[in-house]
């Protein structure tokens, strides 16, 4: 009993890696059978699979693992409830071994049985007497936890010699120096090209080549055969969808031979619908490396109107924004019920691979979808795509609306409609007046009244109350969508179509070898036998990134762009300057924005001729709103000045003020200089007080002082608020650090390594979005009751700079603490002197505001911070920032800590592409820009 309880006091051990081996592990020597000394670990059961791959590619002896013996108690046979109790014993053994081919090897007594090949070639190498082995328990007392006991970890036969591998002097020249058989990334890859058709000379062809170039085999997938791809390829061949006639029947059939692809399984009942989660071990690994930090969107129902039940798909996206499946759920319905239990059962499987992973913002496509669901499995903020209704419309006034002037107008006003709601000026009104002006257009209204007009309320409820996500965004789900009806709907005989068996079997088959492929490097060796499903390429957005300046011509109403294949061949854009632009290309008659309605876009905005994005004006109002609405506590306090300082410290780091390309927005310069214009001073009054609670409402002044704090002068100082904006809107980094006092990150309740998820306590921007910052009848959020001051949510919408005349700042009081900063900063800090005026009254004060006349005209507000790709990156992978780094802000009279409003550690994504103060540059990274705006 001492022995077990030894054990199971041992720390159950989960490596974030995807793959980890008995390196990464700490090993624990605990007494064994018959006096011997057994090296022992507990990790979850779930990742047993993941530490065998990771012991299989070692790579001093490279191997495969496989299950010599295993016992399994039957679920349904009762069990006395002991500690040492086994649920399932696996006995995994080194391929090489355990038995000795050899001459004079020793084969068991249960395998004399075994009769030589005549031809022996490669069985000497396949059975050397490897003696390495190792045991896994699940015991009944921990059911969810593996108790490895590693009994021999060397790859050596009995005489304790090397039998295999690099170290087997022997084996120099045969297949023993590598492993028994191809890894798995080499087996999907000959998968896929045999499901997209590449036939098995030419993957073969192919394959010889790259290893004659690099001078001939090195490691064991090298060796690859014929014989084995044709052998694949016969079983694809031979294979079917069509397990039995019942369909539901033959649904249960592929998920009994398929438990590594399934995350979630019901089927149907009295009470319960059907519902099906694939998400195949590739998938995983995508979701938890673009997912992490990042965003997850969801394209619902695909194929409602031709398969038997549609789709619901969760992508993340690349380094290119393209989007990649990581789960496919089908199901009848999608009731709220059904969606908790099967998202619950997916973020289980990521975090059990990866405890580490959290995702920084959810999109949706639905006005309907569970937004409280997501927020409660997934811990983040939502967003709304508008694509799918833009592309519908979009495609449906193509058909319908035969006129050119006619479908531009349409589509004006649309787009009208839809950025009114979207900045709060307008309700669903102003669709009814379309419906009046454009009577004539029988057609496309009647269409619009029967499909549209009855989700008009639940589109413009979700469009007041969450984040729109980025132009690039729709750009990305209208890529991926066209790609699922290529390479899903392309059957001769649609009879298919209503049967379910048929859509996972394809799902799981073909569909997922494309989007394989699609991130296979070497995918360029069989452009020749790429078929339209391929269709891989970049996003319309990336497309425009690439369309010089040069190929823009305005004329008048409308643009014309010149094909980049053919400069002869020109495509015009009305509306220019809008997603709801029509074009005259291929792609957007189909209903999708296509790379010149972005070009036109961004040709506009350098120009300063056109408004801010729906995005970036929601990020700007909620930052404006946060201004003026002062945190309640001194957590967010810390946070704000942290996570100023910090920003501000990578920005002086990495980008040159003096360099020549670095160019302002027009629409942000007037932002800025409309927030220098309201002149707000900080009345700060000294009281010899104990620090007030933290739990003080927002609007009263909130006082704290040091047992040895100085007195200030009374001199009144200036605080710059540009700054302020400008680094609430840059950042991408939470420093896990306090002011004026160190306060260890566990108190604080913050992760140091936090980037995109808040902690506890912190209002996220989506969290005041949806509360209060975007609706004007919302409740709750970041609001000051007590001013009677604060800007309508009109006037905060204007959308030349958010003018705000009328603002009063809450005044608060503030502890005069000490903060140490670094040289790099030092020069923004000292631009903000702030003290206490101690004879002023708290009423009645008409607040100012002026730059300060030393302040260096290097980071003066009429220059902006034009941040390129290549520089955001480097901040995102700049290191996490020190706990407690304390700042020191040097003043003429004193030393104290400034409170600078800013968004808290949930309002950063994954890195910030989107640059505020240059939101023309088409070039920004609008996935980076969603990320931020989830949190």
């Amino acid at each position: 009993m001492a022995r077990w309880d030894e054990i199971l006091s041992l720390p159950v051990q989960n490596p974030p890696t995807l793959e980890f081996s008995a390196a990464d592990l700490v090993w624990s020597k605990v007494e064994g059978w018959r006096d011997k000394i057994d090296r022992v670990a507990l990790i979850p059961f779930a990742r047993v699979d993941d530490f065998v791959r990771g012991e299989s590619a070692n790579k001093d002896c490279p191997t495969r693992f496989h299950v010599e013996a295993r016992r399994r108690r039957p679920p349904e046979m009762t069990c006395k409830p002991k500690v040492d109790g086994i649920l399932e014993y696996i006995l995994y053994w080194c391929s090489f071994g355990p038995d000795d081919h050899r001459k004079g090897g020793i084969v068991r007594p249960s395998r004399t049985t075994y009769v030589p090949k005549k031809k022996n070639a490669g069985r000497p190498n396949t059975k050397r007497g490897c003696t390495c082995h190792f045991i896994v328990k699940r015991l009944i007392a921990e059911p969810s936890v593996a108790l490895i006991i590693y009994t021999e970890d060397r790859h050596v036969d009995k005489k304790g010699l090397p039998c295999h591998g690099p170290q087997d002097k022997k084996a120099a020249g045969t297949r023993a120096m590598f492993a028994p058989y191809i890894s798995e990334d080499l087996r999907l890859r000959v998968l896929s090209l045999l499901y997209v058709g590449v036939s098995v000379e030419t993957i073969m062809q192919r394959h010889n080549e790259s290893v004659e170039r690099q001078g001939g085999p090195c490691n064991r997938d090298d060796l690859l055969t014929h014989r084995y791809v044709r052998r694949q390829e016969r079983s694809i061949r031979r294979s079917t969808y069509e397990l039995d006639a019942d369909d539901a029947f033959s649904i249960s059939l592929w998920v009994e031979s398929h438990q590594n692809h399934v995350f979630f399984y019901e089927d149907f009942s009295d009470s319960e619908p059907f519902t099906l989660g694939i998400q195949t071990e590739w998938q995983l690994q995508q979701m938890i490396q673009f997912g992490n930090r990042s965003l997850l969107a969801s394209d619902s129902r695909f194929g409602t109107n031709k398969l038997k039940y549609p789709i619901h798909s969760l992508v993340v996206f690349n380094s290119d924004n393209k989007a990649i499946p990581v789960a496919w759920i089908i199901a009848p319905r999608f009731a709220s019920s059904d969606v908790h239990r099967w998202m619950r059962a997916l973020y289980n499987r990521v975090r059990t691979k990866d405890p580490t992973w959290k995702l920084a913002g959810f999109i949706v496509d639905d006005p309907l979808a569970d937004v409280l669901t997501i927020r409660d499995v997934f811990e983040c903020s939502v967003l709304i795509c508008f694509w799918r209704v833009r592309h519908a419309w979009h495609k449906n006034l193509v058909k319908k609306c035969s006129e050119t002037e006619m479908r531009v107008e349409i589509s004006r006003r649309l787009e009208q409609a839809v950025n009114n709601i979207c900045r709060g000026k307008g309700t669903v009104d102003l669709f009814e007046d379309l419906l009046e002006d454009f009577v004539d257009e029988s057609e496309f209204m009647d269409y619009f009244k029967a499909i549209w007009y009855p989700r008009i309320g639940a589109w413009s409820a979700a469009l007041k109350s969450l984040p729109l996500a980025s132009q690039e965004t729709c750009a990305s789900m209208e890529f991926y969508h066209n790609q699922m009806k290529l390479r899903l709907l392309n059957e001769k005989d649609p009879g298919v179509y209503q049967r379910a068996d048929w859509l996972v079997d394809k799902l799981g088959t073909k569909v997922h070898s494309y989007f394989w492929l699609d991130e296979y490097s070497g995918k360029d060796d069989f452009a020749r036998y790429w078929k339209d499903e391929w269709v891989s390429g970049l996003t319309s957005w990336r497309k425009a990134l690439k369309i010089p300046d040069s190929d823009v011509v305005i004329e008048g109403r409308c643009a014309k762009v010149a094909d980049q294949l053919d400069q002869d061949k020109v495509y015009v854009v009305w509306n220019p300057s809008s997603q709801f632009g029509i074009c005259n290309c291929t792609w957007a008659e189909m209903g999708n924005m296509c790379e010149h309605m972005f070009k036109v876009i961004n040709f506009y905005r350098k120009r300063g001729s056109t408004m801010p994005s729906i995005s970036l004006f929601q990020y700007h109002k909620a930052l404006i709103d946060m201004l003026h609405c002062p945190p309640h506590d001194s957590l967010i306090r810390d946070h704000a000045v942290s996570l100023a300082v910090c920003v501000q410290k990578q920005l002086n780091a990495l980008v040159n003020f003096d360099s020549s390309q670095t160019t302002l927005d027009p629409i942000l310069k007037q932002t800025v200089d409309n927030i220098e214009q309201e002149t707000v001073e900080m009345v700060f009054a000294n009281q010899d007080t104990e620090l007030v609670n933290e739990s003080n409402c927002m609007n009263e002044d909130v006082s704290s002082h040091d047992e040895n704090c100085r007195d200030v002068n009374d001199a009144p100082r200036i605080i710059r608020v540009d700054k302020l904006v400008d680094l609430a809107a840059s950042g991408n980094r939470i420093c896990g650090e306090s002011v004026g006092e160190e306060i260890p990150c566990a108190e604080m309740d913050v992760e140091p390594s936090s980037i995109c998820i808040s902690p506890p306590g912190l209002y996220s921007v989506d969290e005041v979005v949806a509360s209060n910052v975007f609706s004007e009848n919302g409740d709750g959020g970041l609001t000051n009751t007590g001013s009677n001051h604060l800007p309508s949510k009109d006037d905060l919408s204007d959308i030349n700079g958010f003018q705000d005349n009328d603002c009063h700042e809450s005044m608060m009081d503030v502890e005069p603490l000490t903060m140490e900063f670094p040289p790099s900063t030092r020069e923004f800090l000292e631009e903000c002197t702030v003290t206490h005026q101690n004879d002023l009254p708290n009423n009645g004060i008409e607040p100012t505001v002026s730059n300060t006349p030393d302040a260096d005209p290097k980071t003066s507000s009429a220059i902006s911070l034009s941040i390129e790709s290549q520089v955001v990156d480097m901040v995102e992978i700049s290191g996490v920032i020190k706990e407690n780094e304390g700042m020191e802000l040097k003043s003429g009279n004193g030393r104290m800590a400034e409170n600078l409003p800013s968004a808290d550690n949930d309002v950063q994504g994954d890195g910030v592409h989107d640059n505020i103060a240059d939101d023309s540059s088409i070039g920004h990274d609008a996935k980076e820009f969603d990320s931020m705006m989830a949190e």
